[in-house]
């Protein structure tokens, strides 16, 4: 059998090859390598001994690639035919008028997750700026960011999983990346109060400290019931906000509906939309 590199796309025999990852890096110890993995569909980051994972054919990561394709155009067809209903109403009340949907800054740890999401926000016809960042790096570079680019909408997001699954829930050194996550929504917060600003934040990936980032500030956040998320997931929020009109609040019931898990996955306290008429 062919050796395990970065790159390649993988599972885990002992888990039953349930998630399909591709290895981000390979660490050598002195008995063993251990492989970093990430999800190719979902934003999960685990590790593994490398004599448990298990090369996956390309038939199919093709079927995989190409259920999330569907989904995707699945989405994007049901977001023109509503929302331009939508746009068709509104300019029927309010003739003479613009209409500006909210401005995203979208913070992705994960480079192949960055252009799927560029596309996406790309094809909706949204003002999205996305930027590949490790999520390590994110805190250290969100403030500049903000003040560069002046959203309306700021999403953080990646990687994250449980190092511990199903115990020391409230343990921040038993998520891999949510400190970061955290981190990043107080320098947001903190851009906010210097400037005068009240942008509307998601945070998060799979398995990720969800008390902890609504209380760091966010206004969505994943994951309340330490589930796995879709990469598609942080997406469907910004464009809500985006889309939504200003006076009109969106609680996370307003939004469930159309994720993956529903609230078990995302939650949060909600917020206004930040679509204006001009």
């Amino acid at each position: 059998m062919r050796k395990i590199k970065k790159g390649d796309i993988v599972a885990r025999k002992s888990y039953e090859q349930d998630i399909i990852f591709y290895v981000k890096r390979i660490i050598k110890t002195s008995d063993k390598e251990i492989a970093i993995l990430c999800g190719l569909s979902r934003r999960i980051e685990a590790d593994s001994d490398v004599n448990d994972l298990e090369k996956i054919n390309g038939k199919r990561i093709k079927n995989i690639l190409k259920a999330e394709n569907k989904q995707i155009k699945e989405r994007i067809y049901k977001y023109n035919k509503e929302y331009q209903v939508g746009i068709i109403e509104l300019k029927e009340k309010r003739l003479g008028q613009k209409i500006v949907t909210g401005k995203i800054l979208h913070l992705d740890g994960d480079r192949r997750y960055s252009q799927k999401s560029y596309n996406y926000y790309k094809k909706l016809g949204l003002n999205a700026i996305v930027k590949n960042i490790p999520e390590y790096r994110q805190p250290r570079l969100v403030y500049q960011l903000l003040k560069t680019y002046n959203p309306d909408i700021l999403i953080i997001t990646g990687h994250d999983g449980m190092i511990k699954r199903g115990t020391n829930y409230n343990d921040i050194y038993n998520y891999r990346n949510s400190k970061y996550f955290i981190n990043t929504v107080k320098e947001a917060r903190r851009y906010d109060n210097e400037n005068k600003k009240d942008t509307v934040i998601f945070a998060g990936a799979c398995q990720s400290y969800f008390e902890a980032i609504i209380l760091a500030g966010a206004n969505f956040a994943s994951s309340p019931s330490r589930i796995l998320i879709d990469f598609i997931d942080p997406l469907i929020v910004a464009e809500k906000v985006a889309t939504t009109e200003k006076y009109r609040y969106i609680n996370i019931d307003d939004i469930a509906r159309e994720l993956r898990d529903g609230k078990k996955g995302v939650g949060g306290i909600g917020s206004n939309g930040r679509m204006t008429l001009e």
